[in-house]
């Protein structure tokens, strides 16, 4: 059995959005008991992260990191079309990744204790995101 969706987000600009909630209805949905829940963003400027759902500053950590290895308005970047964001945000996706895979078990994505699946925005701007699940059973 496969199911399959696109959800639609909005982002606020750079940061996480938890879409744990979102992901589990997909599932829920699918009628699948055990399986198998692929969650991959179609953009080249954001990713999806499997991280720490209970202390926010986990998150903010993780933006400081990546702000370090891919910073904004970097001198030695040739991309630069649409600001000095641009070639960072790219960047910051190819470290991070655009898709995730979690277990489905009874029903339910198979997730631990303090894990939740965030879409990381890295562009500074809000953006609409499109993500698409698939559900495998």
């Amino acid at each position: 059995m496969t199911r399959q969706a696109i959800l639609a987000f909005h982002t606020r600009g750079r940061g996480t959005r938890d879409i744990t909630p979102d992901v589990a209805r997909v599932v829920a949905d699918s009628g699948v008991r055990c399986g198998l829940a692929h969650v991959f963003v179609q953009h080249t400027s954001c990713s999806l992260t499997i991280t720490e759902n209970a202390d926010p500053d986990v998150r903010r950590d993780l933006e400081t990191i990546v702000a370090r290895l891919a910073p904004d308005g970097d001198p030695a970047y040739l991309h630069d079309s649409e600001g000095p964001d641009d070639m960072s945000a790219h960047g910051r996706t190819m470290l991070t990744d655009t898709a995730v895979t979690v277990p489905v078990g009874d029903g339910r994505l198979l997730l631990g204790t303090w894990q939740g699946i965030y879409l990381w925005e890295h562009r500074s701007a809000p953006h609409r995101r499109t993500v698409v699940v698939t559900v495998l059973g």
